[in-house]
This record gives C-alpha cells, sequence and structure tokens, in this order.
C-alpha cells in the first residue's frame, strides 16, 4: 500500500506539471472595430484599408473608409491593424484533430472502429477538446476542422467543430454532415516485399459497398417505427441529401467508378485525395463533383509523372471550373495546411484564388458556407489577423483571432516550449 501511495502522489505531482489548453474564451462582451488591414474576403475579394466590425459574434461591417458614414466609436474595442492582413479563419477538412494525441499511444487514439462497416459511428462524440494539438493549429489561422473518422470501407460520420471550447457539446459546430467511404485501391504498396501488388479482393469490397446502399436504400424507403436499424439507418440522410457522401479515392478508375456508383443511388459525393483529378477535370465537372484535395507537398502517384504534378493540381482544378479546397493528412500536421495553398500559388493558382480554397470553398464543401468562410456582413465572426503573409511560412504570424467574435488564446504547448529555451541559449547556457 505505501508503494501504491508513494506511485499515486508521484504521477498526480506530474500530471500537474504537463501544460493544459487554454482556457476557453469567454463570449464577446463589447463590439470589435478593426481598422487598416488588408482583407481577404475569401470570396477572391480584396479590400484595402478596410473596416471590418462584429457584434454578439456576428460580422456587422465589412467596408473601406470612402464608403462609411459617421460612427461612433466610444462603444467599440477598436484594433489598429495598419500594414496586416485579415482573413476568415482557416477551415481543415478531413482531419483526425481531437481524436489522436499521440499515435504510438492507443489509449490515446479514437479515429475508427473495428470492421469494414461503420456509417452509425459518429466521430463528434469522440472529439477531444482538451488536446493539446488544436491549440498549436489554431495559432496557424486554423479555427475550424471536419473531425473525421478513418478505416474500414465506411468508417462513419464527420462533423465540422470550432477550435476553442470546453467539450464536444461547446465545439459542434455542425453535426454528422456527411458519411465517409473508402474506395478500394487497385494496388497496394508492400515495404516487406518492396513493391507494388494487386488488391485481389478489389470485386468483392465494390460489392459489398453495392449491397450496403442496396440495402440502405431499401429499408429508408420501408423502415418502420421500432424496427431501427442504426448501420442503414445512418445512410437515409445521403438518399434525402441532407447528408453527404465524402468518397476517399485516388486512382482515376477508383474515383469514376466510386461517382458512377453513387449517382446510381441518386447521390453526388465529394471525392477526397483525388490524386487523378487532373485526368478527370472533364468527368468531375459534367457531374459536378467537388473535390478535397490531399497534400500538395507530396511526390507525385506515379514514376512517369511530371515531379511537380501535386503543385500544379490545385490551378487545373481552378481552371475547369471544379470546387476544390486543400487537406492535410492526419493531424498535428493541420498547421501547415496554409502553406500548401501558398506552394500551389507558385505553380499557377492566383493568391485569393487559394485563400478561398481554404475558407469560403471549404465551407461550401462542407455545407457551412451561411455562417462561415468568409468575411461578410451578417456571417459569424471568426477570422484572425495576420501581421505578415498567411500562406508564407516565412512571414505568416498570426497576431489576433476570434471565434464567433470571442477573442481566443493563441499560446500553446511549442510555444511555451520555444521560449523556455530560447532564453536559455540566448543567455548562453
Amino acid at each position: 500500500m505505501k508503494n501504491i501511495s508513494l506511485f499515486l502522489i508521484a504521477f498526480f505531482a506530474f500530471a500537474s506539471l504537463i501544460a493544459q489548453p487554454p482556457t476557453p474564451a469567454p463570449p464577446q462582451e463589447m463590439p470589435v472595430y478593426i481598422v487598416g488591414a488588408t482583407a481577404h474576403l475569401g470570396n477572391g475579394q480584396v479590400l484595402e484599408n478596410s473596416i471590418i466590425a462584429f457584434e454578439n459574434g456576428k460580422i456587422t461591417l465589412v467596408r473601406t473608409p470612402a464608403t462609411l458614414g459617421q460612427v461612433n466609436l466610444s462603444r467599440y474595442q477598436i484594433i489598429e491593424a495598419k500594414g496586416k492582413h485579415v482573413y476568415p479563419g482557416f477551415i481543415a477538412p478531413n482531419t483526425q484533430l481531437g481524436l489522436v494525441e499521440i499515435e504510438s499511444v492507443r489509449a490515446t487514439v479514437d479515429s475508427r472502429e473495428v470492421g469494414q462497416l461503420n456509417p452509425n459511428a459518429r466521430s463528434i462524440i469522440a472529439y477531444d477538446t482538451d488536446s493539446e494539438v488544436p491549440p498549436t493549429v489554431r495559432a496557424q489561422g486554423i479555427l475550424l476542422a471536419q473531425v473525421t473518422p478513418i478505416g474500414g470501407l465506411m468508417s462513419g460520420q464527420s462533423s465540422v467543430v470550432q477550435l476553442d471550447a470546453w467539450n464536444w457539446e461547446d465545439a459542434a459546430y455542425k453535426t454528422d454532415i456527411g458519411l465517409h467511404l473508402n474506395w478500394p485501391a487497385l494496388f497496394s504498396f508492400s515495404w516487406r516485399a518492396g513493391g507494388w501488388s494487386k488488391n485481389e479482393n478489389y470485386d468483392k469490397e465494390v460489392q459489398v459497398i453495392e449491397a450496403y446502399l442496396t440495402e440502405a436504400q431499401a429499408y429508408c424507403k420501408n423502415a418502420k417505427p421500432g424496427e431501427r436499424n442504426l448501420k442503414l439507418d445512418a445512410a437515409c440522410a445521403l438518399f434525402n441529401g441532407s447528408r453527404k457522401l465524402f468518397l476517399h479515392a485516388d486512382e482515376a478508375k477508383a474515383i469514376t467508378s466510386g461517382v458512377q456508383l453513387a449517382k446510381r443511388f441518386g447521390i453526388t459525393p465529394v471525392v477526397v485525395g483525388a490524386r487523378d483529378a487532373a485526368v478527370l477535370t472533364d468527368f468531375l465537372k459534367e457531374n459536378n463533383v467537388p473535390v478535397i484535395l490531399g497534400e500538395v507537398h507530396a511526390l507525385p502517384g506515379r514514376d512517369d509523372s511530371d515531379v511537380d504534378e501535386p503543385f500544379k493540381l490545385p490551378a487545373q482544378l481552378q481552371q475547369a471550373g471544379i470546387l476544390f479546397s486543400f487537406s492535410m493528412s492526419g493531424f498535428w500536421q493541420q498547421r501547415n495546411l496554409a502553406f500548401q495553398a501558398g506552394h500551389a500559388v507558385g505553380y499557377g493558382l492566383g493568391y485569393e484564388q487559394a485563400v478561398s480554397a481554404l475558407t469560403l470553398n471549404t465551407a461550401k464543401i462542407l455545407g457551412i458556407e451561411q455562417t462561415a468562410g468568409s468575411l461578410e456582413e451578417g456571417k459569424d465572426a471568426t477570422l484572425f489577423i495576420c501581421e505578415g503573409d498567411a500562406l508564407d511560412m516565412r512571414s505568416s504570424k498570426v497576431t489576433t483571432a476570434f471565434i464567433k467574435g470571442r477573442q481566443i488564446s493563441l499560446e500553446h504547448r511549442q510555444k511555451e516550449l520555444y521560449n523556455k529555451y530560447k532564453t536559455k541559449y540566448y543567455r548562453g547556457e
């Protein structure tokens, strides 16, 4: 008993030293007036020397001084932002943020369920607001995220969260927005064998998906009260259009096969990953299919492809008129999301188009464009101020951020460690 007591004392003493995420911000108390910044509205427009005001969490004014009359500023908190930039809060789609803390520690990973078909699994109830990772992400302007399950053929349902909350109920911005279908790959790479091998179960896995959708559609048409099947019931919102189908596929054949199958059931999917989208622009445009791109900082998928193929893909989709957004794999990597867009700017994508792909485009894909994604009057005051270019890792420095008008803390564990050891080495110790 003595040893157990000593262990518990040591454990709680150690736990008390671990940094905790910043306390969530209180509701907005007084109106805010941001003056002089270059405002990137998220819809492709830019306002130089802008004036942005918001009250009770909602944007009330987005103008320039030339279009503004007399305003009584005595009741406003005034933020002078001359020489700085204001952006809508960036939105991270397709992420396991808040579902994973330490990848190598199984007890901190809650991003997947066992089995192949889990359409009824809800990621939102596993979202951990006490995770130390989201604060490091929002310090780079990521203020909203699509928390997404992984694994199996049908992973479950994703939700959109805001990244400053006490619990998952507070964090929920829009819940259960879509189901995630992982289309079977035609080939898989084996590190042990050192090469690619054909997926011998491809046809069988496609049949499982088709059988599920067929059964779910019949169930949703004839479901009787008191006879609820959770796995089938989860798909009913797909067929009536109130929930999206996120089709995870990279290869051209996988994308076309998945889209065509979804169309047979009256569903227009969102393609996630879409490595081969450049050769399918006509197909995607014809079927009005949005795309959530995989990482731009990546190698091409084939040995005979141009080495800069992933860098050029965003500009090609923009030119083809396809609605697209950027994404990063995993969870902690989301801090580099904006820099993916900045890299694409160097390969033909317009700067404001890149901002839109991080904001309004993503909001449209996720179905939250009525309240988020752009700096427009009546929308949520979810935005941030940056001293430099938010898409450039060399100059980006987010100084102030708001979620629904609440000024959130930009402190986090990594910044704390940086400041600690910077002091040490500046002293020459």
